[in-house]
């Protein structure tokens, strides 16, 4: 065990008996992950929950009273900071949360095990919500195959999914964030974002992995669309 340049002392991972050297840098980047002890301090169920936290505090668009889906919601950090900001708990707000694994119960949290890409899910999450949402988030990543540009492709696909879900369910003026990496392929999807919202850009907060391509895009003021109803 050693320090870093920051004074910190810095866990090193032996390899040996069925480690892979992948899994050692993994596990041996969350050892010494400020944000992963951090979360664990604070109960959150993830270090993700800070990135949300940094983007919400610069933007501000989970507001009180406001109704929120969080897409592939597991372990369920993302909602977490939802639910506070938006007053869940106390019934102010609401959160719906979705994700093919299950997730364990969060206070003012409304959980679906279901996978937002079924015809039916915009229709059953709008009734669960009893109208329509005012915020979409999105903190899924595609699974990799270690093959850079399939990677790529991939997880625009699902971030299409995702803008185009989020169209069926928010209200007019709302908004969506979901995570992305940095690519030349994300084109497309940024036109079709900038035609459908007032306000489209990417963020990095401080809390993403400075070695990491990771980064959102922030769609606010959604404009509506056919099947959008003007009032709910």
């Amino acid at each position: 065990m050693a320090k870093d340049t920051t004074g910190r002392l810095h866990v090193t991972v032996k390899t040996g008996g069925k480690r892979k050297l992948s899994s050692k840098l993994w596990l041996e980047r969350q050892l010494n992950d400020p944000y992963v002890a951090q979360a664990k301090r604070e109960g959150f169920r993830s270090r993700a929950a800070y990135k949300l936290i940094e983007i919400d505090d610069k933007y501000r668009f989970l507001k009180a009273g406001i109704t929120v889906v969080d897409l592939g919601a597991a372990p369920g950090g993302w909602s977490q900071i939802a639910a506070r900001r938006v007053g869940a708990a106390s019934d102010k707000g609401r959160v719906v949360a979705i994700d093919l694994l299950e997730m364990p119960e969060i206070a003012g949290v409304s959980f679906a095990q279901l996978d937002f890409l079924a015809e039916d899910a915009p229709d059953r999450l709008i009734e669960m919500m009893d109208g329509r949402a005012d915020v979409v988030l999105s903190d899924m990543a595609a699974n990799t195959t270690g093959h850079r540009k399939t990677d790529q492709l991939r997880m625009i696909g699902l971030v299409e999914a995702a803008a185009a879900f989020a169209a069926e369910v928010l209200k007019p003026g709302g908004t969506f964030l979901a995570k992305t990496f940095q690519s030349g392929a994300d084109a497309e999807l940024m036109t079709r974002l900038k035609r459908d919202f007032a306000s489209v850009r990417h963020v990095k907060p401080a809390s993403s992995r400075k070695d990491s391509s990771e980064r959102y895009v922030l769609a606010m003021g959604f404009r509506g669309s056919d099947k959008t109803p003007a009032k709910h």
